[in-house]
């Protein structure tokens, strides 16, 4: 069963909002007193769990922020070792040895990988975002110049010319919002 620990102001959430803990798999004696101390200092939820099935219990109920696996247990059950990260899903998968690794080492460690995780989610947002503005910048720019040749065009019925400059003027319209949109969006995330 996995203990909970840590005092919690300013928790981490996930992307649909739900708050992220930490789990320690650990069967070293004061584990208690560590995830505590780990609470305390990274804001978060620390929950214990002293070996696999613990640990395959608690990652059934809820997503991590991150798992932090011993070393010592990792090395004796490697096959549990592997079904915990297996069942981790988008948890940061870490593995440290806690008989050698005091508290401020531990925090430092987590703390790091968090401050990881969240610039790489931060460069994947932005280089998708660009992915998507070119996308729809480029099919805005067909359907102007497309629209435009089409009115280029002698004999037109006066009903299809009518829809053709709407559709002109829209894409028109939409382009210039697109434009100053991903000029400041870039600016802003910079």
């Amino acid at each position: 069963m996995a203990d909970t620990c840590g005092k919690n102001l300013d928790r981490t959430r996930n992307s649909r909002g739900l708050e992220m803990n930490i789990l320690m798999v650990t069967g070293i004696e004061g584990a208690s007193n560590l995830a505590e101390a780990a609470g305390t200092e990274l804001g978060m939820v620390v929950q214990i769990a002293e070996g696999r099935r613990g640990a395959l219990a608690a990652l059934r109920k809820q997503e991590y922020a991150a798992v932090v696996l011993d070393e010592t247990i990792a090395e004796c059950d490697p096959a549990g070792a592997e079904l915990i990260w297996e069942r981790s899903g988008l948890a940061i998968p870490m593995q440290i040895n806690f008989a050698l690794s005091g508290a401020a080492r531990i925090v430092r460690e987590i703390r790091s990988a968090l401050h990881r995780r969240e610039r790489e989610e931060l460069l994947a947002r932005r280089a998708a975002t660009a992915v998507i503005e070119s996308e729809l910048n480029s099919t805005v720019a067909g359907l102007l110049l497309n629209s435009q040749l089409a009115l280029a065009e002698h004999e037109l019925p006066p009903a299809v010319a009518e829809k053709l400059r709407v559709m002109a003027s829209l894409a028109g319209s939409l382009r210039q919002r697109l434009s100053p949109a991903s000029g400041d969006h870039r600016s802003a995330a910079r």
